[in-house]
């Protein structure tokens, strides 16, 4: 049985963003495990309207960050402006002084922008001109993109990647959907009218619930496992790194939380290998050719000959 206090939030979501309920899922998991996701897939499927759904569904800060080629570090962080009064420099907080910040469209900004959100996304926290300035929780990156073969995007690099917990794809929605998506135009009208269902104290709450869930010693093994098959994989030119196995041990324990277990079972970690692994990590064939999806091809072959624990 799904957690009633989450499954609240899920509700509230698909009042607007329609069909996709893995996609919700993902994105809670993501929310609860106090990482950041990073929604990838082609205009016009609903990535923005995800993302904004959620922000309006919680009770806390939300900015978002429209990215473009000219857009600045500081048009992200915040600057420093002299105040003829006090004779001193007084700092401005940019957008990325929320608690949800939606970046949209991610990698049509330059490596230097994007690079801004580093220390925001690893540390919460923000150093400008030899300050430190603490970002509250809850703090979570929802960024969008669109596949970087469209023109005018850049390669988000690989340190950049790491950072987020998930990689998720919308994907088209079914008949049935798209005709509700059609007759209700949902996005257009019924987003501006959610009401938040969740606030600060409480996802916070669910949030600590988090590293409590828990963890079998074979599940761990299994995590391992797999882990350690990316690494001596040979279509693979870069595998899993250990921030990349405590990711997948924390989005595991999130989806048991979701799902309204205490404990994570062998397919919550089966479910996440691909979102929250494969772009971690380069293979050979990307190399070559270019193929984005060629690392979801190596992580179903090395599920596949690896046996769940029982």
């Amino acid at each position: 049985m799904a957690n009633p206090v989450i499954q609240r939030l899920k509700d509230n979501i698909q009042t607007v963003f329609l069909g996709h309920e893995r996609a919700v899922d993902l994105l809670l998991i993501g929310l609860m495990a106090r990482g950041h996701v990073l929604i990838e897939d082609v205009p016009g499927v609903g990535k923005t309207v995800l993302a904004r759904s959620l922000a309006r569904s919680l009770d806390c800060r939300f900015s978002r960050i429209q990215l473009t080629p000219d857009l600045l570090p500081g048009d992200v962080l915040g600057v420093s402006i002299f105040n003829s009064h006090t004779q001193s420099f007084d700092f401005k907080p940019g957008p990325v002084f929320a608690n949800i910040v939606l970046a949209d469209e991610i990698n049509r900004t330059t490596p230097r922008t994007q690079s801004a959100l580093l220390e925001a996304m690893s540390e919460e926290q923000v150093s400008v001109e030899n300050q430190t300035f603490p970002l509250q929780r809850p703090f979570m990156v929802v960024a969008t993109q669109n596949p970087f073969e469209f023109e005018g995007t850049y390669f988000l690099p690989e340190n950049q990647l790491d950072r987020f917990l998930l990689r998720i794809s919308v994907g088209y929605p079914d008949r049935n959907a798209e005709h509700r998506i059609l007759t209700t135009q949902p996005g257009r009208f019924s987003i501006e009218n959610l009401r938040p269902v969740l606030g600060t104290e409480q996802i916070i709450e669910l949030q600590d619930q988090v590293p409590k869930i828990k963890l079998d010693s074979a599940i761990v093994d299994y995590i391992l496992d797999v882990v350690e098959a990316t690494r001596h994989d040979e279509q693979l030119h870069l595998g899993v790194s250990p921030r990349g196995a405590l990711a997948l041990t924390q989005a595991s324990q999130a989806a048991a939380l979701l799902a309204g277990r205490d404990y994570v079972i062998p397919d919550d970690v089966k479910r996440l290998v691909t979102p929250v692994c494969a772009h971690r990590i380069i293979s050979k064939t990307y190399l070559h050719n270019g193929d984005p999806n060629a690392t979801v091809h190596v992580l179903e072959q090395i599920l596949e000959q690896i046996p769940a624990p029982r």
